[in-house]
């Protein structure tokens, strides 16, 4: 799973970098409207960008999949997902290699609090039973909201995660963040100095 994580960080790292070095004048050239220069004194915010935009990305990902069939064990748009067979889909369209299973993905990135103040959009959700561990995991989309093939529901549906708890509902267990935060830490605290 490391080299699964260090893969992702080289692919970040390489278009944080690919930014901070592409000219100020190509920069300006391919940059969106609302994309702020890059400071050359903060080298890495580039990079801390890049890391949010591919978050946005999963979610841009999963949000296409909305609609589509739950199947137990699927994997795939054509046949329909279950919870981790979407997850590892969104993720591989990225090129992010993940294990299969939610118990398997529930421990791969970095483990944050469930504080949605905290929560970037991309970052991986975890609910499960009882002392049962990690059965399901869904997207999270950004403002308490999360993307998840839902047995219930019978399809992929983006849903509130602050939902009160009903018998018989899984509980939030945890958050997995894919892209680090290290970086994102830093240079929030960096562009306010």
């Amino acid at each position: 799973m490391q080299r699964v994580m260090r893969s992702a960080l080289a692919r970040l790292f390489a278009v944080g970098m690919f930014a901070v070095l592409l000219p100020a004048r190509a920069r300006a050239q391919f940059a969106p409207a609302d994309t702020v220069a890059v400071d050359s004194t903060k080298p890495f915010a580039a990079f801390s960008r890049s890391a949010l935009s591919l978050g946005d990305s999963i979610v841009a990902v999963a949000r296409t999949q909305i609609g589509k069939r739950y199947v137990t064990g699927g994997k795939s748009p054509s046949r329909g997902f279950d919870c981790s067979g979407l997850v590892q889909y969104v993720a591989a369209a990225l090129h992010i290699a993940l294990p299969r299973t939610a118990h398997e993905q529930a421990h791969v990135g970095e483990a944050l609090p469930r504080d949605t103040s905290e929560m970037r959009p991309g970052d991986l959700v975890t609910f499960g039973k009882g002392k049962a561990g990690i059965s399901h995991i869904g997207i999270y989309a950004g403002n308490g909201r999360f993307i998840h093939a839902s047995v219930a529901a019978g399809r992929i549906i983006e849903t509130n995660l602050l939902r009160p708890w009903a018998a018989g509902k899984k509980r939030w267990r945890g958050v997995r963040r894919l892209v680090f935060s290290d970086s994102l830490a830093s240079a929030r605290s960096d562009s306010t100095n």
